[in-house]
């Protein structure tokens, strides 16, 4: 039975399939919903139901993000209808003229950036463009029907050429055919883009950006489409890794400190070494400390955090407790796939 789902403050609708979420339903119509993860551990697709019934099945998600929230809370991304619904969220009206496209791509380009992260970069088909905003992301479409999700690291000039950096998942079957199966000139399927963790640009705010690992490559898209639009605010990057040879392209926020006198670049090591002179420690806590140190308040930064699901929790949490308002926060949490049972 199909319901209808009504949208409030727009006064949007649309119909739903009882098959499919709220979220895929919003989008398949067209309406540009908030949501990161799609599994329910960000909580970006958090929203109001104000009438009607949702179904979880037995797994409601109770991400961070969710606490001291209202009652009539519904997690988008995880929720179906049964019943008509009225429903309050927040339309995002900068990603409503992209269009999502399944596409073949080429893989130009394959290289390995540390003993665990590969670089790829994908060439469109001739005459055509993937039109994303910096920070969104692809799917890789597989041929069994399942989909690995991976952020566009170049900016959205260069929209003919994708650029991947692609974290090996120990037991992992894609991330290991792509180490040790894929060749430069193999044909992959994309579909994308997707994600609403990219820059708003019509915001003057000072710009904080947190990432953990390959979460470096949306950020890393973000800045380099802010300095070539010749953002006038400040901007700062804390980029959290284990060990410093995890900082895998540490020479390019290096480049951007020198080249611009408004950003600030400071890289956090979680093992380090006794050479290491940098900061140590869990990157949301060193973000904290500075900010004390500068006597800086949260709540005057539009805040970009990128990476494991832990470490956004982590941070939306502290970065709340200490002044930041929750419209202000973006994020994209890094979902791995698990493993194959026995391999």
């Amino acid at each position: 039975m199909t319901f209808t789902v009504h949208l409030e403050p727009s006064g949007h609708h649309f119909d739903i399939e009882p098959d499919e979420t709220v979220l895929d339903a919003a989008l398949r119509h067209g309406h540009a919903f908030p949501y990161g993860c799609r599994s329910g551990n960000c909580g970006a697709c958090l929203g109001q139901l104000l009438e009607g019934e949702l179904d979880y099945g037995t797994d409601r998600p109770t991400p961070l993000a969710a606490r001291d929230q209202p009652p009539g809370t519904a997690f988008f991304c995880q929720a179906r209808a049964a019943s008509d619904l009225i429903i309050e969220v927040k339309e995002i009206t900068a990603v409503e003229c992209l269009t999502v496209k399944t596409l073949p791509v080429l893989v130009q380009t394959k290289e390995l950036l540390a003993d665990d992260v590969m670089r790829l970069y994908l060439k469109l088909p001739q005459d055509e463009h993937l039109r994303f905003l910096a920070g969104q992301y692809i799917d890789i479409l597989l041929k069994d029907g399942r989909r690995r999700s991976f952020s566009i690291a170049n900016m959205p000039l260069n929209d003919h050429l994708l650029e991947l950096h692609i974290r090996h998942v120990e037991g992992g079957d894609f991330t290991g055919y792509i180490f040790d199966q894929l060749r430069e000139k193999d044909v992959l399927r994309i579909e994308g883009p997707h994600g609403n963790f990219f820059l708003r640009e019509d915001s003057t705010r000072p710009l904080l950006f947190v990432a953990g690992g390959t979460g470096f490559a949306p950020v890393k898209s973000i800045l380099e489409h802010a300095f070539a639009e010749e953002m006038p605010q400040s901007m700062r990057l804390y980029w959290g890794v284990r060990g410093e040879e995890d900082l895998y392209l540490n020479a390019l926020p290096q480049k951007w400190a020198q080249e611009h006198p408004d950003f600030r670049y400071v890289p956090v090591l979680s093992a380090a070494s006794k050479q290491w002179q940098g900061a140590q420690g869990y990157v949301h806590e060193t973000v904290i400390a500075d900010l004390a140190a500068r006597d800086e308040d949260f709540s005057t930064f539009d805040v970009y955090v990128c990476g494991p699901p832990v470490m956004v929790r982590a941070a939306f949490a502290a970065f709340r407790e200490r002044g930041l308002d929750e419209a202000r926060f973006y994020s994209d949490a890094f979902e791995f796939q698990a493993p194959k049972p026995g391999g």
